[in-house]
């Protein structure tokens, strides 16, 4: 009697199956981060960090050594 090997493994037709609904969720998440928003989204975010970043620069100009009382002391106090 010959043996029959049973054989293992992924058939041809799952592989292609799991291509397509893998390329079916690709589109479907590059649909919604474009129309959603996300890169305007990520731009605004990165504008406001640079902003922020220049304002934390220009304070730190602006302090040069002092202490937060004598900053504060500096443009609050009263001019004679």
């Amino acid at each position: 009697m010959k043996k029959i090997r049973k054989q293992n493994g992924i058939t041809l037709i799952a592989l292609v199956i799991t291509i397509i609904v893998m390329l079916i969720l690709v589109g479907v998440t590059i649909t919604i981060a474009v129309n959603g928003g996300l890169f305007n989204y990520a731009k605004e975010a990165a504008d406001k960090t640079d902003k922020a970043i220049k304002a934390e620069n220009d304070l730190a100009d602006l302090r040069d050594g002092m202490s937060n009382d004598e900053l504060i002391d500096k443009f609050t106090s009263p001019t004679e």
